[in-house]
């Protein structure tokens, strides 16, 4: 194994690959462009609202077992909250319809034969159009690989499968909906419990990992852009590192994860292929207390918004494939949002609360077919280089479970090869 491994990008993926090249004995320097840690999964303090935001809304699920071995890891678990039963709150804004999905807590899916714990207007035999997806190929889309119409598309399939792939499901890949479909279907709904970090993003994920990181010894450089890496094609590594002008010399055991965005991994790495297309999400804030009984989470269908998260002192909205609300005016958005929320909580419309929208143009890469098709393994053809982000090719869509276990396996890989080498 390296004996120093530098890890660059302290977003969830270099997070994950830092904590466990530690746990597993390495010397870990973390390097972080910016001046804070987090990446695409970060907290800051809002000035607009006077609170601390995240910089997205991100809900996972109890069966995301990287996860959840993560927080344990870094002694968070308790920072993720939801509901005790596998459930899904929603409405229905055109007809005004509410539900609650309710799963089987078992593997076996006795939900669908309860008319009143599947979604409202669908059969049993409906969710049988969902079984191609667990077997489909690369390279299709789910239109192409199941039905996608009807009211269960409409109220379950497409709002869940936008959220994870954060493009129109329909032209989403449907390999990565059906990585995502076995996974929680194999967990059943034991493994489909919602879950949200109760104080934030940072308080979960960010914070708790520097911690234990410092405190095992490992270097963390804020603040630290890495510009040009050197490699010796020869020795098949990397040889040395720069860092606006300051060279690092690796030396032979010396290693590194690089878990930078794509469009950076591109200008570092030669010859390497990334996704180039990407999606927009917008997160809107209200400052406003969510009404009593409010669920936690609720999914939102024939609405601009999409997902209603009730924190503490706010009401918080994503929409995700957002690109086309970008060129919006916020305030008209805002409104346009408020009015969904208020319609669902049975707040005044006016006067809209301070509020706060968050977009991010280039969320996650854009999970189609082709794009899947671009994503690069974690190992390069240096030996000492692996790469990490939710943009290698995982298995999954761009999430939190797949940041975390691209850290995970970039960490592992290194191991690997290096008794490879000896």
């Amino acid at each position: 194994m390296a004996r120093l491994v530098h890890v660059i990008g302290a977003g969830l993926a270099g997070l994950a690959a830092a904590v466990q090249l530690q746990r597993r004995g390495a010397r870990v320097v973390l390097h972080e462009a910016a001046d804070q840690a987090g990446g695409r999964c970060r907290s800051y303090y809002d000035r607009v609202l006077g609170v601390n935001l995240d910089s997205g809304n991100h809900f996972v699920l109890s069966g995301h077992h990287a996860t959840l071995g993560y927080l344990r890891a870094i002694g968070a678990s308790d920072e993720l909250v939801g509901p005790a039963q596998p459930e899904f709150a929603f409405m229905d804004l055109a007809t005004r319809s509410r539900w609650t999905l309710r799963l089987s807590r078992g593997r076996l899916p006795w939900w669908i034969f309860d008319g009143g714990a599947r979604v409202p207007g669908t059969r049993a035999v409906d969710y049988l159009s969902l079984l191609p997806l667990l077997f489909a190929k690369p390279g299709r889309t789910m239109a192409q690989t199941m039905r996608s119409d009807g009211l269960l598309w409409e109220r379950l399939v497409r709002p869940f499968f936008r959220a994870v792939l954060n493009v129109e499901p329909r032209e989403g890949s449907a390999e990565l909906a059906g990585a995502v479909a076995r996974e929680a279907l194999a967990g059943g709904g034991d493994a489909c419990r919602p879950l949200v970090a109760k104080n934030g993003l940072g308080s979960a994920f960010v914070d708790p990992a520097l911690r234990l990181l410092q405190h095992g010894g490992a270097q963390i450089r804020l603040g630290s852009r890495l510009t040009a890496i050197s490699f010796d094609d020869t020795a098949g590594r990397a040889s040395a590192l720069d860092f606006d002008g300051t060279p690092v010399p690796l030396d032979s055991q010396d290693a590194v994860v690089l878990a930078v965005p794509p469009d950076v991994a591109r200008t570092l790495v030669p010859g390497i292929q990334t996704p180039q297309r990407f999606r927009a999400v917008v997160n809107a804030h209200f400052a406003v207390e969510p009404p009593p009984g409010l669920a936690l989470l609720t999914g939102l269908v024939n609405s601009t918004a999409e997902w209603l998260f009730g924190f503490d002192g706010r009401l918080s909205v994503t929409i995700n494939g957002a690109d086309r609300l970008l060129d919006m005016p916020r305030e008209e958005l805002a409104r346009s949002i408020w009015a969904d929320v208020a319609q669902v909580t049975s707040l005044p419309p006016e006067p809209m609360p301070a509020w706060q929208i968050v977009a991010e143009r280039h969320a996650t890469f854009a999970a189609v077919p082709q794009e899947e098709m671009r994503r690069p393994a974690t190992r390069t053809r240096w030996n000492n280089l692996m790469l990490a982000g939710d943009w290698v090719a995982t298995g999954l869509p761009a999430t939190i479970e797949g940041a975390i276990r691209s850290g995970q396996k970039a960490a592992d890989t290194l191991f690997t090869v290096s008794l490879e080498h000896r």
